[in-house]
């Protein structure tokens, strides 16, 4: 990875006044949020939800330094066709990626969870980078 762009990046999301956007929920987590709401939960209410904040521009520029979105955000496009990644870019922030898996039940651990993800996180992020030309992506670090 190059050092530079690392630093530069990580300037970019602690600017001042600026936070991170976690836009990161699972179709079960958000399906919970839009239950609540009386909203159905589809691909496409997904989509248009998503969409909408990222479209928030003045708000996006002026408070959004970079958003975190899930496997399913990263690969969508808006109604327009404009893969939501390049909303968020041109609202002037920096779209990353959640790379785990999720929580599940830790054996023989009643109660307890472990987060998955390890296995496969090298070619997820390759993935990612072709998804997303230009993304910074660790090469060979697993």
């Amino acid at each position: 990875m190059n050092k530079d762009v690392l630093v530069r990046t990580a300037r970019a999301m602690v600017a001042s006044g600026k936070g991170i956007l976690a836009a990161d929920e699972s179709a079960g987590t958000i399906a919970k949020r839009f239950a609540a709401i009386g909203v159905d939960s589809t691909q496409v209410t997904r989509r248009d939800y998503r969409q909408f904040l990222f479209r928030a521009e003045e708000a996006m520029n002026r408070y959004i330094s970079g958003v975190i979105l899930f496997d399913e955000t990263i690969r969508q496009t808006a109604g327009d066709g404009t893969p939501l990644v390049k909303l968020i870019e041109a609202a002037g922030a920096i779209p990353g990626i959640k790379v785990d898996l999720g929580a599940k039940p830790l054996a023989n651990f009643p109660g307890e969870t472990i987060t998955e993800g390890l296995d496969g996180l090298l070619e997820r992020l390759n993935d990612y980078r072709h998804l997303v030309p230009g993304i910074t992506v660790p090469r060979n670090t697993v």
